[in-house]
């Protein structure tokens, strides 16, 4: 499956603190929804129940994430909210649509009490949680650079063309070519790094 894009301290904080931060809960919600609905869907849901999944975990997280504490270091918000997610996956495939609960703390600690055999989903959801991860920084620094820094970061490291081709193109030299995206490259791996040390 995936595992989740870490949560910022203070977003924790905020959804905890306050159950109607409305701000806070899209931010959540954004970063979460398409890693639960995608690592349902990679393990063969429909799309209606793959998005009803998403929804349901969204609110019994909701409801509960008031109990969660960090306990050391090591602990991360979003291993408890993968597990939930993964245990969810296995009671939906295991019982079927129908016996999935309608959210809340009892479906929390249904989800939770769940043994976690599954650890395909899991691997899926570490998958999705880094995919989500890169999406949210390559947005971040997408938005901070000039379109055509982003054209030939795309052109050189997503769509692989050869440096010199982008550099035609895009009528640079080739220098300039492997500085622009060298320079992209740093920003995109910096901004993974603030996600992540922001992160509970």
């Amino acid at each position: 499956m995936t595992d989740f894009p870490e949560t910022r301290e203070s977003l924790i904080r905020r959804v905890k603190e306050d159950a109607g931060d409305r701000c806070a809960w899209e931010e959540f919600s954004s970063m979460y929804r398409p890693v639960i609905y995608r690592a349902a869907k990679s393990r063969g849901m429909q799309d209606a129940d793959a998005q009803d999944l998403a929804q349901q975990v969204l609110l019994a997280v909701s409801s509960a994430i008031g109990r969660w504490e960090k306990q050391c270091a090591e602990t991360r918000f979003r291993h408890w909210l993968s597990r939930i997610t993964r245990n969810a996956v296995v009671k939906f495939m295991t019982r079927g649509p129908r016996d999935v609960a309608v959210g809340g703390t009892g479906m929390l600690d249904w989800l939770e009490e769940c043994p976690d055999p599954d650890s395909e989903t899991a691997q899926r959801f570490d998958l999705e949680y880094r995919r989500q991860l890169y999406l949210t920084a390559s947005e971040q620094v997408r938005n901070k650079i000039q379109p055509q820094s982003w054209r030939i970061f795309q052109m050189t490291v997503l769509d692989g063309d050869s440096i010199e081709d982008a550099a035609r193109q895009m009528d640079r030299t080739i220098g300039s070519v492997y500085a622009v995206r060298s320079r992209v490259m740093r920003q995109l791996r910096e901004a993974v790094a603030r996600l992540e040390a922001d992160q509970s």
